[in-house]
This record gives structure tokens, C-alpha cells and sequence, in this order.
């Protein structure tokens, strides 16, 4: 159960009373949770989800704050937060900061059909278009500079042979990016994997989860989105989820040329970064509750297919 902090009725109904929101009837604790406490709560006028921050920067609640509101005022399909009855969203229960949202509609979807691709890259691509005119700021926790800090982290733990593979990535990375500028930026989820967002049949629900949210380059999102949701077993790409997704994002928001040209890469390099985490967290920076880490060989097959393979051709 990924509940780190249990909270009783009593402490919950008190905490309701903040806002305007409604009469507690029922709360229950999340188990699907890896960082933080997570409550369902049903009032006798909403359902809601209650956070209990855990882990992290708690002085960075503020930006996803910001953030979240913004992308609700805009019609994104998020869940912005619940203000109080003095307007503040971001609340302390049990001496853990906290935040009340909407409980969104849906399931995560285990295997993304093409509608849910098709919808999931319209969302994306018009989340970008207004986040690039979002004035709030958080610098990129996992892009380039940190698997530069990083990836001797683990050498240690890995073959000559993939201590060669990720060297020669980042430097080719390194020669690929090196202008800061070169790419159009914004506000990015920095985790859209499938289980970060809800669907209601074909219809998205709701993405989720928004803490590592940060200001970024766009195609770095696309990157992480694509090689999530359009990867087979074996790490390569489909054809048919990849050109759904990318269709749809393309028609709100087309892509530079320097974006194009550096599609490729990009695809290696946001595969080499949750390769790389993926390890950090087995070998290095285990989490601090017992919870079941993610498979870092899932990310190194992905960098491999792509190294092998290139991209798919990109929609018109």
C-alpha cells in the first residue's frame, strides 16, 4: 500500500472544511502511489483525490500550482486544483503539504489503442502550444546536464560493453544539442507515460501526475510520449500507434526544422535518460519506501532499437 502517511476520517472531514467542496462520506488510501500518500475521497457533492507530498522539493508545489491552473483555465485536461475558501490551493495535513483535486474519469490504458493515441496527441500538442506562454519556470531535472552529472553514477554496475553504449550516446548528445536556443521551449509534463493519464473508453479522462513538470524543450515531451506509447515489446516503434499519435499532436502544433532534424536523437536521448534513472534507483539512490523499482533493461532495449532503426518517418 503506498499510503506513507495514514490519515484517519476525523482528520480528513477537518480538512474539508477549508474548502467548499462538501460533507466527507468516504476515503480510501491508493496503493498504485511510488513517491507520495494518495486518498480517494468521496463528499456528498464531488469525488476527489487528496496528496500528501512525500518526497521531493517542496518549495517547487508552488510552480506545479501555477502550472495545473494554468492548463485548467485552458481547458487542458488536468486536474486543477481545489482552492480554499481564502483562494490557496496548497494546504498542510499531517505536516505534509497537500492539495484536493477533481477525481478525473478513467483507467490507464495497458495497451493504447489508435483512438487513445489519436486523442492523447491532440491534448499533448495543444498543452504545448499554450505551455510555451506559461510564465512560470522549473529548470529541466533530467535533461541533458543531469545525465552529464550522472552517468558515472552507475558504471560500476554495468558491462564494458554498455559503459561504452552510454558514453558515446551522451556524446553525441552533447555535439547534437549544444545550442540551448536551438529548440522551441515551454511548460512540459517531463512523465507522460500511459499510467500518467486516464481514459474513458476512447476518450481521455484526464492527465495526471504532474510533478515532474518543468520548463523544457517541447520535443523532449514528444520524445518521452512516443517512446512509451508507440513501443512494442521488443522496444521498437508501431508504425501505426507512432503516426496516430504524431498526427494528431502535428495538426496543433507543427514542429521546427531544427525539431525535425533532431527527432532522432532526441528519441535516443530521452530513452537514455529513463535507462539511466531507471538504474540510479536500483543501484545508487534506492527510494526511500519499499516499493518495486522499475525495469531499467525496458529503456536500454528501447535505446538499442533506436540506434538500430533511426525514427519512423515523421507525419506530414
Amino acid at each position: 500500500m503506498a499510503v506513507f502517511t495514514p490519515l484517519d476520517d476525523a482528520q480528513i472531514a477537518s480538512f474539508l472544511e477549508r474548502f467548499d467542496a462538501g460533507r466527507l462520506v468516504a476515503c480510501e488510501g491508493v496503493a498504485s502511489g511510488t513517491e507520495n500518500s494518495t486518498f480517494f475521497v468521496t463528499t456528498d457533492r464531488h469525488e476527489l483525490v487528496l496528496t500528501l507530498f512525500e518526497q521531493g522539493e517542496h518549495d517547487e508545489l508552488p510552480f506545479f500550482v501555477d502550472l495545473l491552473d494554468y492548463l485548467d483555465e485552458h481547458r487542458l485536461p488536468v486536474p486543477g486544483p481545489l482552492h480554499d475558501r481564502q483562494g490557496v490551493a496548497l494546504q498542510s495535513l499531517a505536516d505534509k503539504p497537500a492539495l484536493l483535486f477533481p477525481r478525473l474519469p478513467g483507467k490507464h490504458p495497458e495497451s493504447p489503442n489508435l483512438a487513445q493515441c489519436r486523442a492523447l496527441g491532440d491534448a499533448l500538442g495543444r498543452m504545448h502550444k499554450v505551455g510555451q506562454h506559461f510564465d512560470g519556470h522549473r529548470p529541466n531535472p533530467r535533461d541533458l546536464n543531469w545525465l552529464l552529472a550522472s552517468h558515472h553514477k552507475v558504471y560500476a554496475y554495468l558491462t564494458p560493453g554498455d559503459q561504452a553504449l552510454m558514453g558515446d550516446e551522451i556524446d553525441s548528445y552533447q555535439s547534437a544539442f549544444g545550442d540551448p536556443d536551438l529548440l522551441p521551449k515551454g511548460a512540459i509534463h517531463g512523465d507522460l507515460f500511459r499510467d500518467n493519464t486516464l481514459f474513458d473508453g476512447d476518450r481521455l479522462g484526464g492527465i495526471i501526475d504532474f510533478y515532474n513538470g518543468c520548463s523544457g524543450d517541447l520535443l523532449f515531451d514528444l520524445a518521452i510520449v512516443v517512446n512509451d506509447w508507440a513501443s512494442d515489446a521488443r522496444g521498437h516503434l508501431e508504425p501505426a500507434r507512432h503516426d496516430a499519435l504524431l498526427g494528431a499532436y502535428l495538426k496543433r502544433r507543427p514542429l521546427s526544422d531544427a525539431e525535425r532534424a533532431l527527432w532522432p536523437m532526441m528519441l535516443r536521448m530521452t530513452a537514455l535518460r529513463y535507462w539511466l534513472s531507471r538504474l540510479l534507483v536500483i543501484y545508487v539512490d534506492p527510494p526511500a519506501h519499499e516499493l518495486t523499482p522499475h525495469d531499467p533493461e525496458r529503456f536500454r532495449s528501447i535505446l538499442k532499437a533506436r540506434i538500430a532503426a533511426d525514427a519512423l518517418p515523421l507525419p506530414a
